[in-house]
């Protein structure tokens, strides 16, 4: 039996009244288990199922919640809840703020579509509204900051201007004669949403009546999706809070500069020279202050029968970028072995003189298959990450052990 949509008729109602003609529990992937929600039909809804990029209602039946509204292919409406509800009359409502942003973000959209199409020759092919963004995917050539700026800004001027959206129902032969937007091939009467000079497009979802009900539009820029161009938009409730929270952000960052908000590209193009300096400063004095270090270390490390020397170090409080720089230096000299480990990050070099004899790269992946962690290297450099940091004490010693274990086999 087809269910009766009212929300077609007028999507400000949040409350409604209908015959519930099933209550079935729904299929439990859980085998043995009591079902945990409820499949209902009934002869009419104000519910909104998901389609047509628009997500579905929530709401109640009777005292049951509703968690999901879906579209079924005999044209029958069902509606998901958390508990069965007795057959017969029930009273049933909708979470009003959820449905009235779907409305802002979905008319926002037809009028976004709508200006594109017109004024960039760019058409629609998709739209996705989101939980906290909404996007349409454009055909054509890049929008660029000017056509993005300049969709928003026609886009609101009609916003303002609190044109009338209307509903009309008719063939899709008496639409293209009316000028549709979008050619579709359906038998019957079809739903169209109509922006007064500017849009008339089918669709079955909810609307609201004026586009100053839409609210402010927000674009937030664009990005390439396979052959056509995402762009990300905010309307209403959404927009504002988003304008918002960038203010806020703003303010905080300024306040943690120290500078007024309308100076803070200045102040972070300051801030970004300064790293950049910064950052090649310390590219010099790394390995400076390896070699240094490295020298220093390796007197106060004696050395065995046969000449070899180890350094083995779990290293605090110096950047990741120093480690390699250091086990570099320390096996320059003859016979030395480095297995080296960072404490904060868990970052492991093992090292050798190439006189040393061993491999590295092995000693590295037998380790990380113990302790945890990835990476690799040559036999006689290797680089890895542990998978956790803490383990950087327990990874040297294991480190340490197999190497004996070789060196003890080698000397058998």
């Amino acid at each position: 039996m087809t269910t009766r949509r009212l929300y077609y008729e007028d999507s400000f109602q949040d409350n409604f009244t209908a015959n519930v003609l099933s209550c079935q529990p729904m299929a439990d992937p859980l085998a043995g288990q009591e079902s945990s929600s409820w499949g209902v039909l009934l002869d009419q809804t104000h519910l909104y199922p998901t389609s047509g990029g628009q997500p579905n209602d929530f709401g109640k039946l009777g005292e049951a919640n509703v968690v999901d509204v879906r579209d079924l292919e005999n044209d029958e409406i069902l509606h998901v809840v958390d508990r069965p509800v007795p057959t017969g009359q029930i009273d049933g409502c909708i979470d009003w703020p959820r449905r009235f942003d779907h409305m802002q973000q979905h008319t926002g959209q037809h009028l976004l579509s709508a200006v594109f199409a017109e004024r960039f020759g760019l058409p629609t092919v998709s739209f996705h509204l989101g939980q906290s963004v909404s996007t349409i995917d454009l055909r054509g050539s890049q929008p660029t900051g000017q056509i993005l700026e300049g969709a928003a800004r026609a886009a609101n001027a009609i916003v303002f201007e609190d044109r009338e959206v209307s509903i009309r129902y008719g063939t899709a032969e008496q639409f293209a004669d009316m000028g549709v937007r979008k050619q579709i091939e359906r038998a019957g009467t079809l739903r169209a949403i109509e922006i007064a000079g500017i849009d008339f497009q089918p669709c079955g979802g909810t609307h609201v009546r004026r586009t100053g009900q839409i609210g402010t539009i927000l674009l937030r820029g664009s990005s390439k999706i396979r052959q056509d161009w995402r762009v990300e938009f905010l309307c209403g409730h959404r927009a504002e809070a988003a304008a918002r929270g960038d203010f806020d952000l703003i303010a905080r960052v300024s306040s943690q500069l120290k500078c007024a908000t309308a100076d803070l590209d200045a102040s972070v193009d300051r801030l970004q020279g300064e790293r950049e300096a910064a950052a090649r400063t310390l590219k010099v004095l790394l390995p400076r202050l390896a070699e240094v270090e490295a020298a220093s270390r390796l007197e106060s490390v004696a050395a065995t029968s046969d000449g070899a020397r180890g350094v083995i170090e779990v290293l605090r409080g110096v950047t990741p970028e120093y480690l390699p720089y250091y086990a570099t230096a320390l096996v320059r000299s003859e016979k030395v072995v480095a297995l080296l480990a960072l404490a904060e990050t868990g970052a492991l070099v093992f090292a050798q003189h190439p006189q040393a004899d061993r491999d590295m790269n092995l000693l590295l992946h037998k380790v990380l298959q113990q302790v945890g962690g990835k990476g690799g290297g040559s036999r006689d450099f290797a680089r890895g990450a542990l998978s956790d940091p803490a383990k950087a004490s327990a990874a040297l010693e294991l480190a340490i052990s197999l190497f004996e274990q070789s060196r003890s086999a080698t000397s058998a």
